[in-house]
């Protein structure tokens, strides 16, 4: 795709948008790489983009320099991004207490999860962004170590851990196996309730990350951070082959997926095609692979 475009779209290989390009795709993979635990488990996730915009408003209300609990103190960095985790943590915990322990359909309890928590957000601001965000944290987003931006480092360690996670550890098995069948999975011993658990606090921290780098690129705690990016989130793990029915996908493929969804709307973007339009585009092209995962389904 990108060799495709690159004749037909002035400014594609430019080094601002190159930069720009990976601004964006980072954050995106790590959200993805959230998603994608869930869907090998057999669930889905439709509160990531509630988590971020909680998240950024609770760091950003604990380290603004203007309303910030602990504004101006040494403490207010390691405080802010330890709130935001913490935000991940506790939102991904209740979600998978709810369809463990309650016995609800993962798809309304993240509904309705992204709902209240989107709501949240927007009330303990009034509907306003938070500035003056410390230096330091901003570095986050938009800092680099030796050339190697901050972000491209922390988006690294999360692709790894979670690639270590699916490959090497038993509780990745454990996550494919109630992928593919609850039932076999409990016979042959599997803790379900404490696998799926995990599965969306892992979605949740990753959230939360993302809302790390996202809110220190934009240097604002947004009440809506992210209020776009639920349909590439999920479409990116389905392009990259993560099965809608669980006990498949590889983040690997997942970054392919994050990689051509991003060049799509970066390249259409650059073409002077409208948002309307993109969003068409991206539909058509998600729907078209969930139908090839049906299909593989039934066929399998």
């Amino acid at each position: 795709w990108f060799l495709a475009a690159i004749p037909l779209t002035p400014g594609l290989t430019s080094s601002n948008n190159i930069s720009n390009l990976f601004s964006n795709l980072l954050p995106l993979l790590i959200l993805a790489t959230g998603q994608t635990i869930v869907l090998i488990a057999g669930g889905i996730d439709l509160s990531v983009t509630s988590v971020m915009a909680l998240s950024s408003v609770t760091g950003a209300l604990v380290m603004s320099g203007d309303q910030g609990f602990l504004g101006g103190s040494a403490w207010a960095v390691p405080a802010g991004v330890a709130a935001m985790l913490l935000t991940g943590v506790l939102i991904g915990w209740l979600i998978g207490a709810a369809i463990t322990r309650l016995g609800m359909p993962p798809f309304i309890v993240t509904l309705t999860t992204m709902m209240f928590f989107s709501g949240l957000a927007i009330w303990l601001t009034k509907s306003k962004t938070i500035y003056n965000l410390p230096p330091a944290f901003i570095a986050i987003g938009k800092g680099s170590f030796f050339f190697l931006p901050y972000a491209l480092l922390v988006t690294a360690v999360v692709v790894v851990e979670a690639v270590v996670l699916l490959s090497r550890c038993l509780a990745g098995r454990w996550l494919y196996a109630c992928g593919h069948n609850l039932q076999s999975a409990e016979f042959c011993f599997v803790p379900v309730g404490q696998t799926l658990t995990r599965a969306y606090v892992s979605s949740g921290v990753c959230a939360a990350v993302a809302a790390i780098l996202y809110t220190g690129r934009l240097e604002t705690g947004s009440p809506v951070l992210g209020q776009r990016l639920l349909l590439d989130v999920i479409g990116a793990a389905v392009i990259g082959g993560a099965s809608l029915f669980g006990g498949r996908g590889k983040v690997v493929w997942t970054i392919y997926g994050v990689l051509f969804l991003t060049l799509i709307d970066n390249t259409l973007n650059l073409a002077g095609h409208s948002h309307f339009t993109i969003m068409m585009v991206k539909g058509s092209v998600i729907l078209l692979a969930a139908l090839l995962d049906v299909l593989r389904t039934k066929w399998r």
